[in-house]
């Protein structure tokens, strides 16, 4: 019983993710709106299949993203903190842009 306790709590914090953003730029491969949290599968530019997880379902919607603001095969940008692990392909967005039109997932995370 503890084990999936502390698993949910460090997915659901940022200790997994590195601190420095990271931008990642593809096509939009799935688009997941179910709970805990919204996901993406973007397919970037050298074929690896990133997952982007968005922010939970509540903020996802306040940032103007919907499960209608943009479809499988629309080019697609990610900023956000890449996991820690080297060899996963793993990302908690903090803002995406799709044609050109910005969502900001964590706009408090964002240095300008």
């Amino acid at each position: 019983m503890l084990l999936p306790t502390t698993q949910a709590v460090a997915h659901h914090g940022w200790a997994w993710a590195e601190e420095e953003l990271s931008e990642l730029e593809g096509t939009i491969a799935e688009i997941s709106m179910a709970p805990p949290h919204p996901a993406l599968r973007v397919k970037a530019q050298d074929g690896r299949v990133w997952r982007v997880d968005l922010g939970n379902p509540n903020q996802t919607q306040r940032s103007g993203f919907t499960g209608d603001a943009a479809q499988v095969g629309d080019g697609i940008t990610v900023l956000g903190n890449r996991t820690k692990e080297p060899n996963e392909a793993h990302m908690k967005a903090v803002r995406i842009t799709v044609g050109g039109k910005q969502y900001d997932m964590y706009p408090e995370r964002i240095k300008q």
